[in-house]
């Protein structure tokens, strides 16, 4: 078979994957919608027309399974905190979604706007003393605030609106628009699922607290699940986070990520997820994926496919994709961070930290100062898994100790990094001395387009491999000349650059991590942009739903519907 017969196959192979994901998601779903006598809630006022309540929370409250809330343009500051039901620690949400099949759609999603601050400020007002942080917990501390959360069910969607100030508490919190099937507890539930044509922003932070953490939060889903058409920015930890799932079962589609810690966070998530079609820029760091040993359980990140004998896109074994996407510039140290989100190697298109079996292909990466494509260890130092799985707290990585602190150590193995476009990334040239990057500079530079540490792992592991990867100035690499030595997948694990190495060196310097024993070498070299001032940006206007009442049952705000909805449409562009 010629290489051209081969990518076709492949090509045929991934759209045949996508497809059967939102078939699924979408037969599911239509089974909400058109259940029977399903009522429509308007909220608002829409072309001057009343609708029958004056708050989102109030709606969905009276809502039954199958129903629609449909919400006018408005900024809606929701007066309750409510907690859902099995967590009662967790911070609460302003919009509580626990019923089966309830779908909630905005008539403009610039112009429905779920609001964070207080009742009486404006919307999403960046004062201090506007911001709405919750109820106080039993010690007089702000809990904080989630936007709009769906708390453990089924065959929800949420379209065509905007979030934005929902900030972290002692509670937890600051998560705009969560998808929750179950965090914290190490297992995933399944169910249909949609999130579309959806904003979310924080136009408020506090160095240390209280600040908006995620966007876009998806933890312990089983799916089918589907966003397309998703914005966010100005998130301390990250703008979507898709987490705590051995086997996903969702696709991210046509997402614009920018302005945040990290662009994209998942911890532990794997099996079928594919993030495809969408743009990174201007954060600290891309797109991260990593595992880790905390609450987000099961470790570790494993992008195999879940059934024995069962292939991916490629061909191979794999069926985690990253694809067809656009990372470029992000090399912004000025925005908000926490945690070890705030760790993440600024200047860094795509890390993989502690990552296995997964697929980057096909995607545009550019313009990234550090590295273009990083493959890492993870050092996981942070907290320990549910007790549920507290036998073995270091699940999937190996036990070792670093500055007297136990840690649970992932390398990384099994990734394919194919056929991606490369450019001008690796910039800062450290370590250095930097003025122009070229030549003998170049060449001694340890910021590439591909870059990877990691230590020689025995079966069943695999090594990363690299082919097909372009740079119009040709492609630069630590190892040098990967595609040379690590060109063939499924083969046995190499390793890349020892910990050890001038490799390892600029990573601990660029992000920090482990400071006190990797300081970052003195001399002209180790020139990574540092924070100076958080900069926060403006909320900008995103495409809205076409029509909004395309498969509403008939209503007063959408009089021209048949009463018997059509099939439902997947919104957006056609994920392929």
């Amino acid at each position: 078979m010629s290489s051209h017969d081969a990518g076709s196959r492949s090509e045929v192979r991934r759209r045949a994957i996508g497809l059967a994901v939102l078939l699924c998601c979408g037969v599911a779903l239509l089974a909400w919608a058109g259940a029977a006598g399903a009522a429509v809630l308007t909220v608002g006022t829409f072309n001057g027309k009343n609708g029958k309540f004056k708050s989102i929370e109030a709606a969905v409250e009276k809502a039954r399974p199958g129903d629609w809330v449909l919400i006018g343009p408005g900024d809606y500051k929701e007066p309750r905190t409510l907690a859902a039901s099995g967590a009662p620690g967790d911070a609460g949400a302003a919009v509580l979604i626990e019923k089966a099949g309830i779908h909630i759609r905005g008539m403009d999603r610039n112009g429905v706007m779920l609001d964070g601050t207080r009742p009486g400020t404006a919307p999403c007002s960046a004062s201090a003393a506007d911001q709405n942080l919750g109820p106080p917990d039993a010690e007089h501390h702000a809990t904080g605030r989630n936007g709009l959360e769906v708390f453990k069910t089924q065959g929800v969607s949420v379209e065509n609106l905007s979030a934005c100030n929902f900030l972290t508490g002692s509670g937890g919190g600051g998560n705009q628009i969560w998808f929750n099937f179950g965090d914290g507890s190490g297992k995933q539930m399944a169910g249909a699922w949609r999130g579309a044509f959806l904003s979310t922003t924080s136009q408020f932070f506090a160095s240390g607290a209280p600040f908006g953490s995620y966007g876009i939060f998806t933890s312990n889903t089983g799916g089918p699940g589907l966003y397309t058409q998703v914005y966010a920015n100005n998130m301390a930890d990250s703008d979507f986070y898709i987490g705590a799932c051995r086997d996903c079962n969702t696709i991210l589609d046509h997402a614009h990520a920018e302005a945040s810690a990290l662009g994209y966070s998942g911890t532990n998530s794997g099996g079928h997820l594919t993030i495809q079609n969408s743009e990174f820029n201007n954060n600290k760091s891309g797109f991260v994926s990593n595992s880790q040993n905390n609450d987000d359980a099961p470790s570790p990140q494993d992008g195999s496919c879940p059934k024995e004998g069962e292939t991916g896109p490629t061909g191979t074994h794999n069926c985690w994709l990253f694809t067809k996407n656009s990372v470029h510039d992000n090399n912004n140290p000025n925005v908000p961070t926490t945690g070890v989100a705030g760790n993440g190697p600024v200047g860094s298109g795509v890390v993989l930290s502690g990552d296995r079996n997964n697929i980057v292909s096909e995607n545009r990466i550019y313009n990234n100062g550090a590295w273009g494509i990083l493959l890492v260890p993870y050092p996981a130092v942070e907290e320990e898994p549910p007790p549920a799985l507290k036998e073995d707290n270091c699940l999937g990585g190996t036990k070792v100790e670093i500055e007297g602190k136990p840690v649970c150590y992932y390398d990384d193995w099994g990734n394919e990094i194919i056929n991606n476009k490369l450019e001008n990334n690796g910039y800062f040239c450290n370590p250095g001395p930097n003025e122009h990057c070229q030549g003998a500079e170049r060449e001694a530079s340890d910021n590439v387009d591909l870059g990877e540490l990691a230590n020689p792992d025995p079966p069943p592991a695999t090594g990363n491999c690299y082919k097909g990867n372009e740079d119009p100035a040709g492609v630069t690499s630590r190892p040098k000349e990967i595609q040379k030595t690590h060109a063939e997948c499924g083969k046995p694990d190499l390793g890349g650059e020892p910990l050890s190495s001038s490799l390892g060196t600029q990573v601990a310097c660029d992000s920090q991590f482990f400071e006190s024993i990797a300081a970052c070498p003195t001399g002209t070299g180790a020139r990574y942009p540092r924070l100076t001032k958080v900069e926060l940006a403006a909320l900008p206007a995103q495409p809205t739903m076409p029509n909004p009442c395309l498969g509403v049952p008939q209503n007063p705000w959408c009089p021209k519907n048949a009463k018997s909805p059509p099939p439902y449409p997947v919104p957006g562009e056609p994920v392929s």
